[in-house]
């Protein structure tokens, strides 16, 4: 392992620049029990907007430089120190596994195996106000993971730990950080609820009980959005127990489309608007022949609006929306060729196969309802993450039958792409729709089959 006095140098730096909490939007105050503002959570914030405050690496930035891992990494964020933290999926046994990397080196200075968790082995988690990375994995509890630096390098520590009590047979696949200071949390048997800090635990059945979540969760000053395979919930806690504010249905469709990993919608619910910042909720369905926007108002759950997206070769999504302001971006997963061990305990697609042919779409919503601004045809691998400071999209084209990836640039004005950086060629350079991660002096984190891209601004 290699480590030196710059790797504390350049903490320190970062620990200025990382020290503001996540905001969820213009308005919305910050979380203050989550770590920075896009870097905290696989989605960027607590209202799981998919935006950051930094820059990115830019037009001319450095082609993508290889950090070797074996392991898939879906999830990789970073606290005030600087420390890059990605939770990663290992190829030997699915278990997830914690790297702490050198943000001057790009090599991992510790790791932490967990066990395995119930979805994609366990990824979802995020960094709290203390640094630490919460999560939880096939133990059933909550794990507060910590790290130091010692006389004989770094180690990762669990610094707490606290059983989720749940009904046999259940296991928790999401969770994040309440404004309210709880610990909220999904499940795949569709409970959703939170956990006390060093407490006890609380949750509703959702719906029926027939229902799944197989994505994460959104919360705000407004409360904590789920959506499951069959509605969108609003909750928030109470005195003793969990409030069920609002639940909407959506269509489902038939059965999963080629390009999704489970059947209903493929979002992750995300807040957003131009006054609070929390004015809405925005999901996809999973509607034939072509999905759907779907826009609630967060206090009430009243729809605002439902538009088709995209064509019907293309109109359908496992990503989340990012939103800010008034506006909307969503990417096609359509036909995306996942591999089988993504789907394998999934129900089946229809049809089983589909051509990945890409698409991104921005949609302006207002309280009349909403328009599509712009489509267009970037085949994006990656969810997209726009760079408020640069007013750009970035996300991942895939091109050449899957053997060409490339970060790319695009206007959110427009839909044009700006620029194009070679990130890497061949089935290992697969980015698998996961999400890149910048950072505040422009790198980009980009996760993909082999562990992870970092591409740095040139000069």
């Amino acid at each position: 392992m290699l480590r030196g006095c710059v790797v504390t140098l350049l903490a320190g730096v970062l620990v200025m620049a990382l020290g503001a909490p996540a905001s969820a939007g213009p308005g919305e105050p910050p979380n203050p029990y989550a770590g920075p503002d896009g870097t905290a959570g696989m989605h960027g914030d607590s209202a799981a907007s998919d935006t950051t405050a930094w820059a990115g690496p830019g037009a001319e930035a450095r082609p993508g430089w290889p950090v070797t891992l074996p392991a898939v990494c879906p999830t990789i964020l970073a606290g005030r120190d600087g420390m890059v933290q990605a939770l990663c999926t290992e190829y030997a046994d699915r278990a997830p596994s914690l790297y702490l990397i050198d943000p001057h080196t790009w090599l991992p200075v510790a790791r932490r195996h967990l066990k395995a968790g119930d979805l994609l082995g366990g990824v979802y988690a995020y960094i709290d106000h203390r640094d630490r990375l919460v999560t939880v994995d096939g133990s059933g509890s909550i794990r507060w993971l910590d790290h130091e630096r010692t006389a004989l390098g770094w180690r990762i520590t669990v610094d707490q730990e606290q059983p989720v009590d749940l009904p046999e047979g259940d296991a928790v696949t999401t969770l994040g950080p309440g404004y309210d200071g709880h610990i909220w949390f999904a499940t795949s048997q569709g409970r959703a609820g939170y956990a006390v800090a060093g407490g006890e635990t609380r949750f509703v059945t959702l719906g029926d009980g027939s229902e799944k979540v197989a994505n994460s969760i959104a919360t705000s000053t407004r409360g904590t959005a789920v959506t499951s395979d069959h509605a969108t919930y609003l909750l928030r806690s109470t005195a003793t127990g969990v409030d069920v504010v609002w639940r909407r249905a959506y269509d489902r469709g038939p059965a999963r489309k080629p390009g999704q990993l489970s059947w209903g919608s493929g979002s992750t619910p995300t807040f957003f608007g131009p006054r609070s910042g929390s004015d809405y909720v925005a999901i996809t369905d999973n509607a034939r022949p072509r999905e759907r926007l779907l826009v609630y108002r967060a206090d009430d759950g009243r729809e605002v609006c439902r538009l088709p997206i995209l064509g019907p070769e293309s109109s359908g999504t496992e990503n989340s929306p990012v939103a800010w302001g008034r506006s909307v971006y969503l990417a096609s997963t359509y036909g995306y060729p996942y591999p089988a061990q993504a789907t394998e305990h999934a129900d089946p697609a229809d049809p089983e196969k589909a051509d990945f042919v890409g698409g991104m779409t921005r949609i302006d919503v207002s309280p009349d309802g909403c328009r599509t601004r712009w489509t267009n045809d970037t085949a994006s691998a990656a969810v997209p993450r726009l760079s408020r400071e640069e007013n750009v999209l970035y996300t991942v084209k895939r091109s050449a039958g899957g053997w060409r990836w490339q970060l790319a640039r695009i206007d959110p004005e427009t839909g044009r792409e700006l620029s194009l950086t070679h990130l890497g060629l061949g089935p290992l350079a697969d980015t698998l729709q996961m999400v890149g991660t910048i950072l505040p002096d422009g790198t980009l984190l980009q996760g993909n089959i082999a562990g992870l891209r970092v591409v740095r601004p040139r000069g």
